[in-house]
């Protein structure tokens, strides 16, 4: 039987991410073969992936991949076991290669995702060697991905990926997208997508039984002041109004300057610009919804 010897060990570590004790076991049944011990780290590491496939998985992270151009993107949730996992780099990093392989493949739903290629694998393969390496159960809770044609995509990620999301702007001229003050302002509204949760970008986006529920409220609050169904009618719109502004994206104030709301703000950077530009609509993900 060949030595097992501490370097071996260590040179199977560096080589696999995985325990120190296990790198020595399976050394002993190769035979000092590191190659061999390789295979079987990884078949242990499959039926560790099983065996952890019913833990709990409430801690994680969101993550966000824009391509170069800005003209493509994805959200992604990933979770599992413990916030300190959570916040592990190389945790955070797969969580973002798996939102460019959603950008760049876009599947329709996580099983399509997990037979995706990557890294000369599929999805579903790497997921099983992160959860050997790692030592915790996850799972792709959500994705979504994002595209714009004429326009670009700006994203924030905020309270260490627990909450983020990707903004969608539509414009004409390509140079635009490379302006500095577009980023500056493309930044803003993600952020403010972040910090008060809008419900749409625009009003004629909210799905109409949300109106309908909205104004349903507001009569009835309405008829309890006693007063003529017209006026019932003018105070349930003007709280309908109120609604709107407080979360429709384009109605809100700017949370940085209180004078002026978003489309304002987007019509002055517009015309900075020389362009036309149009927030259409954003993905915000808050972890665990």
């Amino acid at each position: 039987m060949a030595q097992v010897t501490a370097a071996l060990v260590k040179q199977l570590r560096e080589m696999t991410d995985s325990p120190m004790m296990e790198c020595k076991k399976a050394l002993v049944e190769a035979d000092g073969d590191i190659e061999k011990a390789v295979d079987i780290l990884r078949t242990m590491g499959v039926a560790k992936a099983v065996k952890r496939a019913g833990r709990d998985t409430n801690e994680g992270t969101i993550a966000i991949y824009i391509s170069d151009d800005s003209k493509t993107g994805a959200i992604l949730e990933l979770t599992c076991e413990t916030d300190f996992v959570g916040t592990n780099p190389k945790f955070t990093g797969f969580a973002t290669a798996l939102a460019k392989v959603v950008a760049d493949n876009d599947p329709s739903d996580v099983e399509a995702l997990k037979a995706c290629p990557m890294a000369g694998t599929t999805v579903a393969d790497e997921l099983t060697e992160m959860i050997h390496v790692i030592g915790e159960n996850m799972k792709i809770a959500r994705f979504q991905r994002v595209a714009v044609e004429n326009g670009a995509l700006s994203s924030y990620i905020h309270l260490g990926g627990k909450l983020a999301d990707v903004c969608v702007f539509e414009f004409s001229n390509p140079e635009t997208a490379q302006n500095d003050e577009f980023k500056a302002f493309a930044h803003d509204v993600a952020m403010q997508v972040a910090a008060a949760a809008a419900v749409a970008a625009r009003r004629e986006d909210v799905p109409e039984e949300t109106i309908a529920r909205e104004k349903a409220i507001y009569m009835a609050q309405a008829a309890e002041s006693g007063k003529p169904e017209a006026i019932q009618e003018r105070m349930a719109i003007g709280k309908l109004e109120k609604y709107y502004k407080e979360y429709i994206l384009t109605e809100q104030v700017f949370i940085k300057d209180s004078s002026i709301t978003i489309s304002e703000l987007a019509k002055k950077v517009s015309k900075s610009c020389g362009d036309s530009i149009a927030i259409k609509s954003f993905v915000r993900y808050n972890f665990g919804e």
